[in-house]
């Protein structure tokens, strides 16, 4: 089912996923190869004016044919953590712990899962302790990003004794997957190729379908390849909320690329929400983007559309996620409500393992 209504607090596009149409595991495991996924690319058929909307349905390895000589595609090198742990409570009871980030005290910032993988406990409460592998002890300090909220989804909590956060989860942990995903794999199938700063609770899973000769190709087309870090938390995917704070890093090499590409009238294309996140974080009013590192805490949307990206390479997102407002930001309601509407009908495969959209508004 369909709905397009106007609306400043959720995505303008509403759609009901249909049976079957989650990908439960990696392409290649699936008999196929990570840029044989298919790829549907949306895009306006004129200029501005012109209503007239292009649907496309290609392979991820027909990207270098999509695009332009002078074109400039970001993407985000942020490695993922194994960082779902195994927990138990003071009483005995077990507990899944997955692991969004560190801050800059040390302390970590994490999410309690239901043992049956049916969504976050919202049971606990601040003051609860929890035991982790290797007699490491979990004190829920309060709820994140803001304290006092009552029952949480996030929860900032001190760990002891203080451990390097990737030290100990390549040795106790193991990768977040959630209840879509029809067994476990390892955490090289949850990397990009990209992946060279470890950091991520979840993948940047946009730039999974790339391959080393794929990025050749889109170098040797004369199309700029770019690197921005972002330190993606967990998503949840049954909250719905906006992203929370994330750690990311725009180098100044990567702003110069982006501006000299906005200044010839080329595109500007995010290979993924976690690029387009880090880069308008390092925008100006007037698409400028500059130097820029820390903690971003922008939320794109109605309120706040995009300054810098004019083109972005995405996975499919699942139906009222926040992502979906970050995507009318960049191409506008009607090309995303055309890519999904053409997505469910295709049956075209969602999240992390599944599909991907190119928009070019």
């Amino acid at each position: 089912s369909w709905d397009m209504t106007t609306t400043t607090t959720g995505p303008s596009v509403r759609f009901t996923l249909p049976p079957g149409a989650e990908a439960t595991a990696p392409a290649e495991r699936r008999g196929g190869s990570r840029d044989g996924v298919r790829l549907l690319v949306t895009r306006s058929a004129g200029p501005a004016a012109d209503p007239r909307i292009h649907v496309e349905h290609r392979v991820f390895r027909d990207l270098p044919e999509l695009l332009e000589p002078g074109d400039i595609v970001v993407v985000n090198t942020s490695g993922t953590l194994p960082a779902a742990l195994d927990g138990r409570r003071p009483d005995g009871r077990p507990a899944v712990v997955h692991v969004s980030t560190t801050l800059d005290d040390g302390s970590w910032v994490v999410e309690i899962r239901s043992v049956d993988g049916s969504g976050p406990d919202l049971d606990v409460v601040a003051g609860n302790d929890l035991e982790l592998p290797g007699d490491v002890r979990l004190h829920l300090d309060a709820s994140y990003p803001e304290p006092g909220s009552g029952t949480s989804r996030l929860w900032r909590a001190t760990v002891t004794p203080g451990t390097p956060l990737p030290t100990y989860l390549t040795r106790h942990g193991r990768p977040i997957a959630y209840g879509y995903v029809d067994g476990h794999f390892p955490l090289a199938d949850y990397q990009t190729v990209f992946a060279t700063h470890q950091g991520s609770a979840e993948m940047a899973s946009a730039a999974r379908p790339f391959t080393a000769s794929l990025v050749v190709r889109l170098v040797t087309r004369g199309i700029t390849m770019a690197p921005i870090v972002l330190h993606a938390g967990v998503s949840s995917p049954e909250a719905h909320e906006a992203p929370a704070p994330e750690r990311f890093d725009v180098s100044a090499s990567t702003a110069r690329l982006v501006n000299d590409a906005r200044a010839a009238g080329r595109r500007v294309v995010a290979v993924g929400t976690t690029v387009v996140r880090a880069l308008e974080s390092a925008s100006a009013p007037d698409g400028t983007v500059h130097r820029a590192r820390g903690w971003t805490d922008v939320v794109l949307g109605p309120n706040r559309p995009v300054r810098a990206v004019t083109g972005l390479v995405t996975g499919l997102h699942a139906p009222g996620a926040s992502h979906l407002l970050l995507l009318e930001a960049v191409a506008g309601a009607d090309l995303v409500r055309a890519a999904y509407v053409a997505a469910v009908e295709r049956r075209y495969l969602w999240h992390e393992f599944g599909d991907s959209t190119l928009f070019l508004p």
